[in-house]
């Protein structure tokens, strides 16, 4: 018999086996599938939302650390000049962070107001783009850039340069709302969309020139100091510096350095996820041998005839692992298919961050599916039909042909 016809016999005769024993069979791929339906699903999910957050962060600048004052501590222009006297400091400017409402069209939209040097801002966002328009000219105190968000009203535009928006600030002093200015601003440009991001909100930002948050916003004091680097590579001796020189004066903030936990964190999700697949594997290696040896018990008598006519122990043994392979090649194909599904399924509800104020970020990503990780599943499920049929197998290539004749 030639090699390819004892194959597609040896599968035929598989397929046919399992047929006979519905239930036994069904529950043992169950048993399989659970290990790829994890794996595929949480580790696409997973995968998904850490290239989101990865994106986002590096969209904000990787070269970019922002100074806040902590314990009372205030900033002056003596820090401003500390900070710009380290040699990989491309530029850094003071900012006035501001919350507020913007009135326009009739309606009102929660806001963020950043008063800074605009150039720096597009310097260090390199996905945030004028969609109308023109920054903020330099020294100009009555001119802003508006977010999408605040331009828009029902899907409709409701603000174009030349336009004026109205603002009502808040001044915060204490932790309690002192005095709450009005202020009005033309609106000099309107920018592109950007979507969700993670710490800042440019759909829903006010941007004006550091200038108009004294005088027009009348913020008395930096609410940070905006820095940016010349490279990327420089942002831990950055940070080094700085905890030095300032301790518990300041709190740094850097998206690489986020960037870089985030990574760690999920690194960590991952492994635990991959911990728990690995487990559900061992389980269905367990199932499979269980089944298996049932199967060869049952099949006593038959694999003594096959044995008498001629049959070698790797015919026997190869004839029992098709049994096992084909069960593990329907869990693995179910898994996959369910783990798919169940990947867009969680996506699609998305994940909620809940911040302070009672402000909800809801995140929505694609799940990472992709064919690495399907073929890794899918690997490792033939291993569990491997390791699941080996023993059974060498039991039934051991069983003597006279005495499994005899057996009833």
């Amino acid at each position: 018999m030639s090699l390819p016809r004892f194959l597609l016999d040896s599968f035929s005769m598989a397929l046919k086996s399992l047929g006979e024993r519905k239930l036994r069979s069904a529950l043992t791929i169950a048993g399989i599938v659970i290990g790829p339906l994890i794996m595929v699903m949480m580790g696409s999910v997973v995968s998904g939302y850490t290239n989101y957050v990865l994106e986002e962060l590096r969209s904000l600048g990787q070269n970019v650390v922002v100074v806040f004052p902590s314990g009372g501590y205030d900033l002056t222009e003596r820090d401003l000049e500390f900070v710009k006297s380290f040699e990989y400091v491309e530029d850094a400017e003071p900012f006035y962070s501001l919350q507020g409402i913007a009135r326009r069209c009739g309606s009102e939209i929660q806001v963020y107001v950043y008063a800074i040097k605009p150039d720096l801002v597009f310097r260090a966002m390199g996905n945030l783009r004028i969609a109308e328009g023109g920054a903020p000219p330099e020294g100009d105190l009555v001119s802003a850039a508006i977010g999408h968000k605040v331009s828009v009203v029902d899907d409709s535009r409701c603000l174009s340069v030349g336009d004026v928006v109205s603002l009502y600030v808040a001044e915060i002093e204490g932790g309690r709302v002192k005095n709450v200015r009005s202020v009005s601003f033309a609106v000099s440009a309107v920018l592109e969309e950007y979507g969700g991001a993670l710490i800042l909100s440019p759909d829903q930002m006010v941007l004006v020139n550091a200038e108009a948050g004294r005088t027009m916003l009348g913020a008395r004091k930096w609410s940070g100091i905006f820095v940016l680097l010349r490279s990327s590579e420089f942002v831990r001796d950055f940070l080094r510096e700085m905890r030095r020189s300032y301790g518990g004066n300041v709190e740094l903030v850097s998206f690489a350095a986020i960037a870089d936990a985030v990574s760690s964190v999920t690194e960590a999700v991952s492994y635990v996820n991959y911990v728990t697949s690995l487990s559900a594997f061992a389980v269905a290696v367990a199932g499979v041998s269980a089944t298996m040896i049932t199967s060869v018990i049952e099949r006593t008598r038959e694999i003594g005839v096959m044995k008498a006519v001629g049959f070698t122990n790797r015919q026997v043994v190869f004839m029992v692992l098709s049994e096992s392979l084909v069960m593990c090649f329907l869990g693995a194909s179910i898994g996959i298919a369910l783990g798919i599904v169940g990947a867009y399924a969680l996506s699609s509800v998305g994940l909620e961050l809940r911040g302070g104020g009672g402000t909800n970020l809801v995140l929505t990503a694609r799940p990472d599916v992709s064919l690495e990780r399907i073929l890794t599943t899918a690997g490792l499920t033939v291993l569990v039909g491997l390791a699941g049929g080996s023993f059974p197998a060498y039991l039934a290539a051991r069983i003597p042909p006279a005495v499994a004749l005899r057996y009833e």
